[in-house]
């Protein structure tokens, strides 16, 4: 199943790739409230550090003078996910995991549409569109991530 994924990823571009993390973030949080709501405490933890680290992993990857405000509030909304996220491991609250959830899948699913838009895609890969990353060593980086985090 790894090997089918990292093939997958092969062909993806830099904003796919970020989805993908984004799906990851989701993955590994919902893993930590079904933890949470069982009262297993490691497997909290280690679904919360996954999902922590691909957040720390975006958020190092911005670019904020290529990205402007957009990257501003990315960096805003990172930093505000962690948070949220510490938060819901230390309370052991499935509700609060279930919030950083609604908010994690709403820019995700923001993150989707421009991957569904060729245009701001093509821009992206240029380095044109105040992208949240270096496409050519994001991509690089984001393909080796995404493979090592899907669970």
């Amino acid at each position: 199943m790894a090997n089918y994924r990292e093939h997958a990823l092969e062909g993806a571009s830099a904003v796919d790739l970020v989805v993908a993390l984004y799906d990851g973030i989701l993955r590994f949080l919902y893993a930590a409230g079904e933890a949470a709501e069982r009262g297993d405490v490691t497997a909290r933890r280690v679904a919360v550090k996954r999902a922590i680290d691909i957040i720390v992993h975006l958020q190092a990857r911005l670019r904020m003078d290529v990205g402007g405000r957009p990257a501003q509030v990315l960096s805003e909304f990172y930093a505000s996910i962690f948070a949220e996220i510490l938060q819901a491991s230390q309370s052991a609250s499935r509700q609060k995991f279930d919030h950083a959830i609604d908010c994690v899948r709403n820019v995700r699913d923001a993150w989707r549409e421009v991957a569904n838009d060729s245009e701001a895609v093509a821009l992206t890969a240029r380095g044109n569109a105040g992208s949240a990353a270096s496409a050519p060593a994001f991509a690089e980086d984001a393909r080796e991530l995404a493979s090592r985090w899907t669970a």
